[in-house]
């Protein structure tokens, strides 16, 4: 079982399948519960620095924010990811930290654009509905050829990203990467495609988990590796509506 999300591994529920059979076991109602609390979590968070944003009309209240979120956010994804029974205390301040992340951002991108963060926002929780009741109904199944073909998209995307970063540092850019163009806008395209396909290899790999019997506090660990997906689709639509609206400009 294979999965390109770095939270849900092949290894993340096999290793305890078998080890106590009387221990409560997670359920898939249990991961759909927490999740929703991760999300409710993020979304409080976000309100902080939204409003205040929006109240002092200064873009540098926000990098305290940014700085403290994407640190402890980033910080905390590791420790969830390699101790994963605290993920029922690190998941909730992991949510925390991206809440004030993703407010900051989507605070400047509304000043910019009005009306982008709600379009974001709905448009990602209605590729989430979209895309669980085709996998519920077998319209799109986690094929071992799917899997493969996601992770391979999934580490492609993430090489470009960390390239770009680096060649930031020195300053080159990468133009077809950052382009409000017609290449620019296709490649954002494709690569919020990707990240929603993702979706789908986190909805099959929670319900194998919780097949082969893995322990309650994996209901916290699956959430919280499907917030990891949601947050990088809703960052990636938040890009794509404004490389669109730019053009309009």
């Amino acid at each position: 079982m294979r999965t390109a999300n770095p939270a849900l591994s092949a290894k993340s529920f096999g290793g305890f399948v078998g080890v106590r059979s009387d221990a409560p076991a997670m359920t898939i109602q249990g991961a759909v519960n927490r999740t929703a609390i991760l999300l409710a979590v993020v979304m409080v968070a976000a309100l902080w620095p939204w409003r205040l944003f929006f109240r002092t009309g200064d873009p540098t209240q926000l990098f305290p924010y940014l700085a403290i979120g994407s640190i402890a956010g980033f910080v905390l994804a590791l420790v969830t990811i390699f101790k994963k029974d605290w993920s029922p205390v690190t998941a909730p301040i992991y949510a925390g930290c991206e809440g004030l992340v993703l407010g900051s951002l989507s605070a400047l991108f509304e000043a910019r654009y009005p009306g982008i963060a709600f379009q974001a926002t709905a448009l990602t929780l209605g590729v989430l509905a979209v895309l669980l009741i085709a996998y519920k109904t077998g319209a799109i199944k986690a094929t071992e050829k799917f899997r493969m073909g996601v992770f391979a998209a999934t580490g492609a995307v993430c090489v470009v990203y960390m390239l770009s970063f680096v060649l930031r540092m020195f300053g080159v850019e990468m133009p077809f990467l950052h382009s409000t163009g017609t290449v620019g806008i296709g490649i954002s395209l494709v690569i919020v495609v990707i990240a929603a396909l993702n979706l789908v290899l986190d909805f099959d790999f929670i319900e194998q988990g919780a097949a082969r019997g893995a322990p309650r506090f994996m209901e916290w660990y699956a959430a919280f590796g499907l917030l990891l997906t949601l947050v990088w689709l809703y960052l990636e639509i938040l890009r794509l509506l404004a490389r669109l609206a730019s053009r309009r400009d």
